[in-house]
């Protein structure tokens, strides 16, 4: 494998792993020492934190391998079957899909364990040198479908948007359509500005896909710019470009403070508070899948899963919470620690 430390936690590019696969992992559980994880980006931080408490408190096992593939990436590699080859474990922006649930169980990985980790926003963002601009879900719509509310995309301003709005060039930077946090957009900011209007509301009813193709596809024109999966580059392209805004989430927005600031939606700021009573539109929840069929088998898996799901880590004041994550209710979390604990498999009806 082809790496870097970082703590004690090995994070490895997105390369092929040249590891043999033996039948099924429960039968071969010593041809794989390290826990794998793949998927999103936004998660990857928390779940980097939690590997190096795992390792700092389990010296016994080695550190696992984190890796920053996506959400939808992460999913396909996690789906793809049950044994060595294969991740024990996918973090996602948004909860897997029945589609993806069914390939999983197509390819042998039969019981999988969804946990909600916490909370999150899908913030807009710009460098604190831009025009300060505040936006609401229609306008950020308006600005960005390819066809808004089925009319031809004419905006090249702020302005022409809306009256109200400065007379600054579109440019939204974000992720690509593999991305967890991209789902997140189009249903937060792209469907819900889309159904704002009555009309497109009725469209929904009388012609699904049509609707589907007029809220959620954005246009091609450079108004959207795709940064890729990594949410620090757009960091870094808000630095250099004040007029732009950035799609992220809300943590990357927390640990930049001195370079950028939350772009408020419908009046209401980006803040911990509002992310977690879900007052913030564009709030989320997080998630990590795991394979129940690995947790016997990969040695330090069940240990690694209590302590995602310990009080210290994920609850109120712990180092995820220190780390940007917004922590989910009291309820929520024990209800997800049963899950966890008890290995609670996830079905397709749960997902409806």
């Amino acid at each position: 494998m082809f790496g870097f430390s970082l703590g004690f936690v090995k994070i490895i590019r997105p390369v092929t792993l040249g590891i043999a696969a033996v039948g099924l992992l429960a039968s071969c559980s010593d041809s794989r020492t390290q826990i794998r994880i793949v998927g999103s980006s936004t998660v990857f931080p928390f779940t980097t934190a939690v590997a190096e408490n795992f390792s700092r408190n389990n010296p016994e096992y080695l550190a696992p391998i984190v890796e920053a593939t996506g959400t939808g990436g992460g999913i396909k590699l996690f789906c793809q079957g049950v044994g060595s080859r294969f991740p024990d474990v996918a973090n996602a922006s948004r909860r897997m899909k029945p589609s993806e649930l069914e390939d999983c169980r197509k390819n042998g990985a039969t019981d999988i364990v969804e946990v909600k980790v916490g909370i999150d926003g899908v913030v807009l963002v710009q460098g604190k040198k831009g025009v300060t601009l505040q936006l609401g879900l229609r306008d950020v719509y308006a600005a960005l479908a390819a066809e808004p509310f089925g009319k031809k995309q004419t905006a090249r301003t702020w302005k022409d948007v809306n009256p109200a709005l400065p007379d600054v060039r579109i440019e939204v930077v974000g992720p690509p359509p593999t991305s967890g946090t991209r789902d997140a957009f189009n249903e937060l900011y792209m469907a819900a500005g889309c159904d704002t209007d009555p009309a497109m509301k009725a469209l929904k009813k009388s012609d699904e896909d049509r609707h589907k193709e007029v809220c959620n596809k954005i246009r091609e024109d450079g108004a959207f710019v795709e940064a890729g999966e990594n949410d620090n580059l757009i960091v870094q392209k808000l630095g250099a470009n004040p007029t732009a805004i950035g799609v992220l989430g809300f943590s990357f927005l927390e640990r930049n403070l001195d370079t950028i600031r939350d772009v408020p939606i419908d009046g209401v700021t980006a803040t911990y508070e509002t992310i977690s009573d879900f007052s913030y539109p564009a709030s989320r929840p997080l998630f990590i899948y795991v394979k129940a069929q690995h947790v016997k088998a990969i040695r330090g898996l069940r240990e690694f899963l209590d302590e995602y799901t310990s009080e210290r880590a994920w609850g109120p004041g712990g180092y995820l919470q220190r780390r940007g994550l917004v922590p989910a209710p009291d309820d929520v979390r024990a209800e997800n620690r049963a899950r966890a604990a008890a290995l609670t498999p996830l079905t397709k009806g749960d997902l409806e």
